[in-house]
């Protein structure tokens, strides 16, 4: 166990963003955090990182306990090298080595300046003296391991790029828990690929918060629920853990359900017994009154988003033909010869490296920019709505509805009036926050306010520049049903693998220096050809090169009577560790074993990752089994 928290809470003013919530962090779990947006997870993570202090909570942790933390969003301010930012995880130990660099930098533009060379002289001598270059050498090696050049600027990186080198910061003091707050935001697919192999390998504790489900079902192996204040800790993969959640959600509307019934009775026994003025049983009034106050701190769950796209009166069958487009930045060639046609209904995703030029070609497609050879030709009757990923569409200065609808209060929504407070409910705003500023909003919030914007605006024509960052699963997964709906033609950038295998029929991949591909379906068959791309480099230059991978496998052996009677029982014994393991982590996850004396925090947290040991042990036995 290295952090455990009990009875954690905190509030904002309004309902408890975590109420009585406890939480247990042990050696290399790699834990992911659910919940709506506004939830609390972010402020969780700010808890845990010293960022923010709790209204109360007791916290029992390893002694000099490091967190290292990923933020959502890559600073605008941070300027210097690579090396510069990521020694500043060192804090003031990295301050000479990183001034040190700076002026190998400055001498190689100014060789003439002599103040500079003797600048480094008298640093050199003092990091002779301190030993700061044993923090050079683990800069450098955490640099390559994220496999970055040290001496580059960070302001000419891409945003992928740029999450790396914090990531690298974050690392670089070693610390035994990470905290992650929607890592893959702004990556490109190979990028967050590249990311889980990472994380999957690295010998630390991870929490992190992420609405990428291909992502969470390859690097979580357990699950944190913030729902309504309280923690829930679950001890499965992500597929499990939304149908146990699904049948706790199921099992609770059932109780509720039945506990509301029952207090209609009681409540129209008490005015019928007023009426008759008749004695009344005492004992059932107190009870009575018990039920009214369990309905008044009930906190139901969040409801719902309702997205419905407004209809528009239908496109030609041709919406867009692009005939023989190039086009360059400068003197990057990021389109070359590129042809295509668009028909109505088409749901098209674009996907390919940070920096391929996806966004430039979504503005070529929309006669936004204008090719340098080759045209593009629209179809008729085309109503276009646009997300754009940066958001820039939203006003600061206005409030939540002026942002939707600056004039007037009444929306027409598929040709029928509604107050525009009642249809920002549908996107969960409450009155209250519609007429906040929308400075007070989360990302995610955002996201869902842009979409609520979106959707007012009639459109045989949508186009989608990363519509998930930042958006809980629950209404990605929404949107996803909206979009399979959806009759006119979609246009969609996206790196959420999950998301566009979902929703789109074809694939057109920006595979750089002008090349793009087109592929039927989702991003899968791109993957497989980058893939086989990165195998083809790794084997260049060997005396033999296959296009694909090949593994010896080991001759096959008959089992012996022993091994066969334990592949019999091994399933069966898996089976119970995990139900063993599974109640012992839900016991410690409620709010009365941190109040009981009796409970034994060191001990239980010692059973729980012995109980882990032997089930990795005994999955890995019944593979080698199952193998021959």
């Amino acid at each position: 166990m290295l952090l455990s928290y009990r009875n954690l809470t905190v509030s904002f003013g309004g309902p408890k963003l975590l109420d009585d919530a406890g939480l247990t962090i042990a050696k290399r779990e790699r834990i992911c955090l659910l919940g709506r947006n506004g939830e609390g997870k972010s402020t969780l993570l700010r808890i845990l990182n010293g960022e923010i202090e709790p209204d109360s909570g007791e916290i029992e942790a390893i002694p000099g306990l490091r967190v290292g933390k990923l933020d959502q969003e890559v600073p605008a301010t941070l300027e210097g090298t690579v090396f510069e930012i990521v020694a500043q995880g060192l804090g003031k130990a990295a301050k000479a080595i990183a001034q040190y660099h700076h002026l190998l930098h400055e001498i190689g533009e100014h060789p003439e300046d002599e103040s500079i060379g003797e600048q480094l002289d008298e640093l050199q001598h003092q990091l002779d003296q301190t030993g700061g270059w044993d923090i050079e050498n683990k800069v450098e090696n955490i640099l390559q391991r994220v496999d970055l050049d040290g001496d580059q600027e960070f302001t000419s990186l891409s945003g992928g790029n740029k999450r790396r080198v914090l990531l690298a910061r974050a690392l670089i003091a070693e610390p035994h828990i990470l905290l992650l707050d929607e890592p893959t935001n702004h990556l490109d697919i190979p990028g967050i690929r590249w990311l889980e192999e990472f994380l999957r390998k690295a010998d630390i504790a991870l929490l992190f918060v992420s609405h990428d489900r291909a992502f969470i079902q390859r690097v979580a192996n357990k699950t944190l629920d913030l729902d309504r204040g309280q923690l829930t800790r679950w001890e499965c993969d992500y597929d499990t853990y939304l149908i146990r959640k699904a049948e706790l959600l199921a099992g609770e509307a059932k109780q509720q359900a039945v506990f509301d019934k029952k207090l209609a009775e009681e409540e129209v026994w008490i005015r019928k017994g007023i009426q008759a003025r008749r004695t009344r049983n005492e004992g059932r009034v107190r009870a009575l009154k018990k039920m009214r106050e369990e309905r008044a701190v009930r906190r139901n769950i969040q409801g719902k988003t309702k997205l419905d796209l407004s209809d528009a009166q239908q496109s030609g069958r041709k919406v867009i033909t692009v005939d023989e487009i190039s086009y360059a930045w400068g003197e990057e060639t990021l389109i070359e010869n590129f042809s295509t046609t668009i028909w109505r209904g088409d749901k098209i995703g674009m996907v390919g490296l940070n920096g391929s030029g996806k966004t430039t070609l979504l503005n070529l497609l929309l006669k936004k920019l204008e090719p340098r050879s080759g045209s593009i030709t629209h179809g008729t009757k085309l109503e276009v709505a646009y997300f754009d990923q940066h958001r820039d569409q939203l006003d600061d200065k206005l409030s939540v509805a002026e942002n939707v609808h600056p004039a007037g209060e009444m929306v027409n929504v598929n040709g029928k009036p509604r107050h525009i407070l009642s249809y920002l409910q549908d996107f969960l705003f409450t009155p209250h926050t519609s007429r906040s500023p929308i400075t007070k909003l989360s990302g995610g919030e955002r996201a869902r306010l842009l979409l609520a914007k979106l959707f007012l605006q009639p459109a045989n024509v949508l186009v989608l520049d990363e519509p998930t960052n930042d958006l809980d699963i629950e209404t990605v997964e929404l949107l996803e049903e909206r979009l399979l709906e959806y009759s006119g033609t979609l246009l969609l950038v996206s790196h959420d693998r999950s998301f566009l295998d979902n929703v789109v029929t074809s694939t057109i991949a920006l595979e750089g220096k002008g090349a793009i591909e087109e592929y039927v379906g989702g991003c899968e068959e791109w993957l497989k050809k980058e893939e086989l791309k990165n195998i083809s480099k790794k084997g260049k230059g060997q005396a033999t090169a296959s296009p694909l991978p090949t593994l010896d496998e080991p001759p096959k052996r008959s089992l012996n009577n022993k091994e066969r009677e334990v592949l019999k029982t091994l399933p069966s014994k898996i089976e119970n560790l995990e139900i063993d393991l599974e109640k012992l982590s839900s016991l410690m996850a409620s709010a009365d074993y941190y109040q009981d004396p009796q409970s034994d925090l060191t001990g239980d947290a010692k059973k729980v990752e012995a109980l882990e040991v032997e089930i990795l042990r005994s999955y890995e036995q019944l593979e080698g089994l199952e193998i021959n």
